[in-house]
């Protein structure tokens, strides 16, 4: 092989090892919502170099533990169609806990950092007090029902996680009303208590509420820190695990 012939590979090639060796990120949304509501997200990773998976899947029609393998093994189907590895994962409320229980029965091993936006990691209160109220199971369908934060509920059933986990709450609320059903600071749906988890590498708590905290520009920043780097860069954070 002559040199020019060389030159050639090497400035064609670089560009598509550098492709396909992008990091892949799967995206769940929350409990009645779409993957819309994660498009912000989505293009502000794409833009820091990640491969989005941006998943939608049915959350009020089926229970997590159905809704768990349907999103996430939608999501690794994606980023392996797509060749993009290791595999990180974002999630926005209930997304958290499917990640948590498709994770206490699949080996994490390809999985490198998720991160959860207000997840119901200990239950909600507001299920608890609103539960058996009508038209409550129409709204919020099967896996509604199973984020109460009593024993049997699916959030206290599910123990530490066994991931690298950075987890991102909020403490301003827009519902009054449901704040009232929830210990305080809260974001309208979770108390900051509720998202903690045994395990997590890390914790932040911002000034955002639950429906809105993705589409945050200092959330999405430490999402993005964190997926880079392991910890979370504020001076609210608390980092657990040794820097990586």
């Amino acid at each position: 092989m002559n040199i020019k012939s060389l030159l050639l590979i090497l400035v064609l090639g670089f560009p598509c090892v550098a492709l396909a060796s992008s990091e892949c990120v799967i995206l769940l949304h929350g409990l009645a919502r779409s993957s819309s509501s994660m498009e912000e997200l989505e293009e502000k990773l794409g833009g820091a170099g990640f491969y989005v998976a941006n998943v939608n899947y049915p959350s009020r029609s089926k229970n997590i533990e159905d809704l768990s393998e349907l999103a996430i093994k939608a999501g690794l189907e994606q980023c392996q169609k797509e060749s993009a590895f290791p595999i990180n994962i974002v999630t926005h409320s209930l997304g958290g806990i499917l990640v948590r229980q498709y994770y206490k029965k699949n080996d994490p091993k390809h999985l490198k950092r998720v991160v959860m936006l207000g997840p119901p990691n200990k239950g909600s209160e507001v299920v608890d007090s609103l539960k058996n109220v009508a038209g409550f199971e129409l709204i919020n369908g099967p896996a509604g029902m199973q984020l109460g934060t009593g024993e049997d509920d699916i959030p206290k059933s599910l123990g530490a996680v066994n991931f690298t986990l950075g987890v991102i709450a909020g403490t301003r609320s827009i519902n009054l009303l449901l704040s009232n059903y929830l210990p305080n600071p809260d974001d309208g749906k979770v108390s900051l208590e509720s998202t903690k988890v045994k395990g997590m590498c890390g914790f932040v708590a911002l000034p955002v509420t639950h429906p809105f905290m993705m589409k945050n520009n200092s959330v999405i920043a430490q999402v993005i820190t964190f997926l880079e780097s392991g910890e979370f860069d504020h001076e609210d954070a608390i980092n657990y695990c040794p820097a990586p």
